[in-house]
């Protein structure tokens, strides 16, 4: 029977080995969490708080956080439910990454960013697991980044009328298989909240 892989931090550290050369800096990628997508989010008030505490680690070991922000026609830019949820307010000197995609990297400035920032490696958490949070993860693997999914640091709403499975189950997937991910020279899996050590991530 296989098992899911666990990925320490330390790991990530140690087997780290992104295909970007020159790239050995970690960041911290926070994805829209923004009023109306994490209006219905499930388990919303465990994930924001888990979040809050990633940039709070991130900022206290100068770990780069990147924002990304989406607009559709559910999300106009400049409404409401466009901006960002009032627990986290992004640093006017942290990078804010407007898209349309489900992917971040999709007609947007994110991969020139962390090119600017040396980034090879990204911890991704936000919303929506099944949406953004997914295309996002293979959109950094496959362009050879690291990319570590903080576990229990995204969520997405309730879409099971529409056939999908209930969303604590859709997160539990997620982090399944990310688990499983792997790919030549480079690395996936997941962590939890409280296992991330920027200080041991940011280092070259």
């Amino acid at each position: 029977m296989l098992r899911a892989p666990k990925l320490s931090v330390l790991a990530v550290k140690v087997a780290g080995m992104t295909t970007l050369p020159d790239r050995p800096k970690t960041a911290l990628l926070v994805v829209d969490v923004q009023n109306g997508v994490m209006e219905g989010a499930h388990d919303r008030a465990a994930v924001l708080s888990n979040i809050v505490t990633l940039v709070e680690k991130a900022r206290g070991g100068g770990v780069p956080v990147v924002w990304v922000q989406h607009t559709s026609e559910e999300l106009p830019r400049g409404s409401s439910v466009w901006e960002y949820v009032p627990e986290l307010v992004p640093d006017s000197a942290e990078p804010l990454v407007h898209k349309e995609y489900g992917d971040s990297f999709e007609d947007t400035e994110l991969e020139a960013v962390l090119a600017s920032l040396a980034v090879g490696r990204l911890v991704v958490a936000g919303a929506q697991t099944d949406a953004c949070i997914r295309s996002t993860l293979h959109g950094a693997f496959a362009r050879g980044y690291d990319a570590t999914l903080v576990a229990d640091a995204h969520t997405t709403e309730d879409l099971t009328a529409y056939g999908a499975p209930e969303p604590g189950a859709v997160v539990a997937h997620t982090n399944l298989y990310w688990g499983f991910q792997t790919a030549p020279g480079r690395t996936a899996g997941t962590v939890k909240t409280d296992e991330v050590d920027f200080g041991v991530m940011a280092s070259a």
